[in-house]
């Protein structure tokens, strides 16, 4: 899309323009923006610019002229000015302070999961040499996120964008797994002693695949029939492990052993339908599905949380309890953290906390050229007059979007609990 350069005297009702200058040089809130009112008007052409960007095609014809005022007239509009362009200005400060809280909350809960997820990494490793002290030590880690789970007024779904080292896959999925099946586990009126079960099964239920090649387990194009009945071995190598470890509570086995197992009995590795599968293990089963949507091992393949969702529902009726894929979509909101959308100004954001107290208001990161990634502005959409129009696929998303979003980085969640 061209534009043209015009000097600030040029600028008219409905034009689209871009100002040249820096975010903090002017009261508006964005660089871009449509003339609609005689007050953008007289505040443009009093930021002392030499040009502005002016963009025929976003254009819109207003018609109303801007009128000659008395003297009188004019002195009341300049006093209004000012005070309207320092109220813009208030509001703008209002926005930044709001951003920099949003960024702060970021970075905390990031700070939380990475030392959850440097806690999981080590109780893996211990599980052979050591396993009392690693389910000693996972114990531990679930209990915290259960009283946080539990005890909240409300919940906060944060999206937490690491790097995806290909070796630590395992440590992000089982922690991401834990806490979104803990989750469902609450919404779907669970007890506390039965929320810490799914927690704890829900964090060891692939450890059998560290008896797995890692060739089979990152291969991206389809298994051999030998590799995925390899493959499915890893359901019983982690009920070998746990074993090793007397204090591992009995009714997380399930969890380990069936979370592959489907209600119309085409899972593995029993083959049970319905009634026969452990109702933890079911919850962690549909959460698995989710995550391995949102991380499959060929990344060009990976859905947005949204979509996956959507693909869940359905394409898993029958073999995924229908009840508990409602409630998570629910819980998940209508976006779910790491989901890409447009908004009502024709900006794209990402997805990146949801409250559960509203799931249509979320906190977004917008995509800024201007602004660099680490700054970008991050937005509650509850105290905007913002909304989100509709969702993007990722695939959809220009690369130099793609790139700064970064919505297929490893999409893990953390929760924060709001205080009531």
């Amino acid at each position: 899309m061209s534009a043209l350069k015009i000097k600030p005297e040029q600028i008219k009702l409905g034009y689209a323009i871009k100002l040249p200058s820096g975010w903090m040089k002017h009261p508006f809130l964005s660089n871009n923006m449509l003339v609609e009112n005689q007050q953008q008007l007289h505040i443009l052409k009093s930021l002392g610019l030499e040009f502005v960007y002016f963009y025929p095609e976003k254009s819109k014809q207003i018609t109303a002229e801007p009128t000659e005022l008395s003297t009188s007239d004019e002195i009341e509009f300049n006093s209004k000015m000012s005070e309207a362009q320092a109220k813009m200005l208030n509001e703008k400060m209002r926005r930044i302070e709001q951003a920099k809280a949003h960024r702060r909350d970021i970075q905390k809960t990031e700070k939380a999961f990475n030392h959850s997820l440097n806690q999981v990494r080590e109780l893996m490793k211990q599980i052979s040499s050591r396993p009392l002290n690693a389910i000693a030590e996972a114990s531990q880690l679930i209990s915290q996120l259960v009283d946080t789970i539990i005890n909240a007024e409300s919940l906060i779904l944060h999206l937490i964008s690491s790097g995806n080292k290909e070796q630590e896959t395992l440590y992000y999925h089982v922690l991401n797994v834990s806490i979104v099946s803990m989750m469902l586990a609450r919404n779907l009126g669970f007890s506390a002693a039965d929320i810490k079960i799914v927690g704890v099964g829900a964090l060891f239920h692939d450890i059998g695949k560290l008896k797995i090649p890692s060739q089979i387990l990152r291969k991206t194009t389809p298994l051999t029939t030998p590799e995925h009945n390899l493959l499915k071995l890893h359901t019983k190598y982690g009920t070998d492990l746990v074993g090793l470890a007397e204090t591992f509570p009995l009714e997380a086995w399930p969890v380990i052993e069936q979370h592959h197992e489907y209600l119309d009995g085409s899972g593995y590795p029993k083959g049970l339908s319905d009634q026969q599968i452990n109702r933890l293990a079911h919850i962690v089963a549909v959460v698995n599905e989710f995550d391995n949507l949102c991380h499959p091992a060929d990344p060009a393949k990976a859905r947005s949380p949204h979509h996956a969702l959507a693909y869940l529902y359905r394409s898993m009726k029958g073999k995924l309890d229908d009840k508990t894929m409602r409630v998570m979509i629910k819980m998940m909101g209508v976006y779910p953290p790491g989901t890409v959308v447009m908004l009502s100004d024709q900006r794209i954001a990402m997805v990146m906390s949801v409250n559960s107290d509203s799931l249509l208001q979320p906190n977004v990161m917008i995509y800024d050229p201007e602004v660099p990634r680490l700054e970008a502005p991050v937005i509650s959409l509850d105290s905007d007059d913002l909304s989100i129009s509709k969702v993007l696929s990722i695939a959809s998303l220009p690369e130099r979007v793609r790139e700064y979003l970064n919505p297929r980085a490893q999409v893990s969640y953390y929760v924060q609990g709001k205080p009531g």
